[in-house]
């Protein structure tokens, strides 16, 4: 396009914008990002994005329960949106989407120009109970839910029934979480989701499906259970695929890979290359951690040791002390989490900010 041409439709598009909404078009496929909050947020909850396998407390086989999440989005007219995928703690027991302080970062983000979906997913709640079952018990019992050999491995070094269902647990997380990031992928125009820039975030249990869903392969947690075994498989849109572009990490660790490798006698450094995503992960330093602060500087080193861009925010208290477990009003430098994990993300992934 010439110069007269451009400024002809750059006008034409001035005009329409005195008269509308305000229009924001892409620059050359990156999306625009405010600086501040801009946008009034709209919220769509409790959207299924695929089904899965579940127990209660009295039932001798599994069924199928719907999958949710809730998705926050400006309102405004853009065709080219960022999107930020997050995943709650719980340590695999518990957790709810609806965290209010998930629901803060939904909104800060989505006032900003985001779409933010914050997802529920399986954890031991919808395992029923195993107390009292041999492993063979166990493996029928959960056909389906986790592959054989995880569960086998869950039964390695566990001390009680609880331990072994949260270890399953890890499995159905993982599962999940890529259930819902496809749905993204399959519904990105309905939207306005540019899938070239996908963010994927956590906070502890949250945290470390973050990590091994964005280091572990497409098929990973994915192809080891057949759709006979597992028909909700077939509602999880299978057949879409997604390139995630940056993690944001909470107070969490690599747990699940370490947990992926000795399952199937994989080498753990074999599951990264430089291709896998940028890293931003904030994590304390005090004594109660749930998560040693360790995790965070081995993740730092295996990523610099292949050269992946990272950074690790080591949190502190709005008093100086250290941060600990779950410091959502941890600052550094005096920025907020949110803050902190903005200002990574655009400059990483050169989004454009007004």
């Amino acid at each position: 396009m010439n110069k007269v041409a451009y400024l002809t439709v750059f006008a034409i598009f001035l005009c329409a914008a005195c008269n509308e909404e305000e229009q924001i078009l892409p620059d050359n496929g990156i999306p625009i990002v405010k600086s501040e909050s801009s946008y009034t947020v709209l919220k769509e909850e409790n959207i299924t994005y695929a089904d899965g396998l579940s127990h209660n407390a009295t039932s001798n086989s599994s069924f199928a329960i719907p999958l949710k999440l809730d998705l926050y989005y400006p309102d405004n007219n853009s065709s080219n949106r960022p999107v930020f995928m997050f995943i709650h703690g719980g340590g695999f027991r518990g957790g709810i989407k609806t965290k209010p302080e998930i629901i803060e970062m939904a909104n800060y983000y989505a006032s900003r120009g985001w779409v933010f979906a914050s997802i529920d997913y399986r954890t031991v709640e919808e395992l029923g109970t195993i107390q009292g079952m041999t492993q063979a018990e166990v493996l029928s019992h959960y056909r389906g839910l986790a592959p054989e050999e995880w569960i086998e491995n869950s039964f390695e070094g566990a001390e009680s029934a609880d331990e072994v269902q949260q270890a399953t647990a890890m499995y159905l997380a993982q599962r999940d979480s890529k259930a819902a990031l496809r749905w993204l992928v399959a519904n990105a125009d309905s939207y306005n989701i540019n899938t070239g820039y996908i963010t994927v975030g956590g906070a502890s249990a949250g945290a470390i499906t973050t990590i091994a869903l964005g280091i572990s392969n497409q098929e990973d947690f994915r192809d080891e259970i057949t759709i006979s075994d597992d028909p909700t498989l077939s509602t999880t849109n299978l057949n879409e695929s997604y390139v995630v572009r940056s993690m944001v990490y909470f107070w969490g660790s690599n747990l699940k890979l370490d947990v992926f490798e000795a399952v199937y006698n994989l080498n753990q450094y074999d599951r990264y290359d430089v291709n896998d995503p940028e890293l931003f992960m904030g994590h304390g330093t005090a004594e109660d951690l749930v998560t040693p602060y360790e995790e965070a500087l081995e993740l730092q080193s295996i990523y610099n040791s292949i050269g992946i861009y990272n950074e690790l925010a080591t949190l502190l208290l709005p008093n100086g002390d250290p941060a600990g477990h779950g410091a959502w009003n941890a600052i550094v430098d005096g920025k907020g989490l949110f803050e902190l994990s903005f200002d990574f993300l655009v400059d990483r992934q050169q989004l454009i900010l007004e």
